[in-house]
C-alpha cells in the first residue's frame, strides 16, 4: 500500500499546451504531478494535470479508456460527438479508449484534473 498526498508531489513542466479557441490572453502553460509512474501498476497510470486559464491537451486519443476527475477549478470536454461546457470539482468524465477528445480551462478559470489510463495508453 502507498499513501499518497498530492499537495507534495512535485509539478513536473509539460512540454504542450494548446492554447482553447479564440484565445488572446498569451502562452498557456500545463504542469503535470505523476501519482503511480510508468512501471509503477501493471494496471494504471495515474496524474494530476493542471492546466492554466485557456490551455488545453490538444486533440488526442488514448489506447485505453481514460478516466477524468476534477480536482480544481472550471474545465471543458469535447469529443467528436459533442462538447460539455462546464466540468467541476467532483466531475468524472469516461472518455473510450480510440474516442478523438480534447480538455483543458476555461478562458476565465485554470483546472485541475486526475487522469487514469492504462499503460502504454
Amino acid at each position: 500500500m502507498r499513501v499518497i498526498r498530492i499537495s507534495e508531489i512535485e509539478y513536473e513542466p509539460v512540454a504542450t499546451a494548446t492554447p482553447i479557441e479564440g484565445w488572446t490572453g498569451g502562452q498557456v502553460k500545463r504542469t503535470r504531478q505523476t501519482i503511480i509512474p510508468a512501471n509503477g501498476s501493471k494496471f494504471f497510470n495515474a496524474s494530476v494535470v493542471n492546466f492554466g486559464k485557456g490551455a488545453t491537451t490538444g486533440v488526442h486519443t488514448h489506447a485505453s479508456d481514460q478516466i477524468l476527475v476534477v480536482t480544481a477549478g472550471i474545465g471543458f470536454v469535447s469529443d467528436e460527438s459533442g462538447r460539455q461546457e462546464r466540468i467541476t470539482v467532483g466531475d468524472v468524465v469516461h472518455i473510450r479508449a480510440g474516442e478523438k477528445h480534447v480538455h483543458g480551462a476555461t478562458k476565465d478559470s485554470y483546472m485541475s484534473h486526475i487522469t487514469i489510463t492504462a499503460p502504454g495508453s
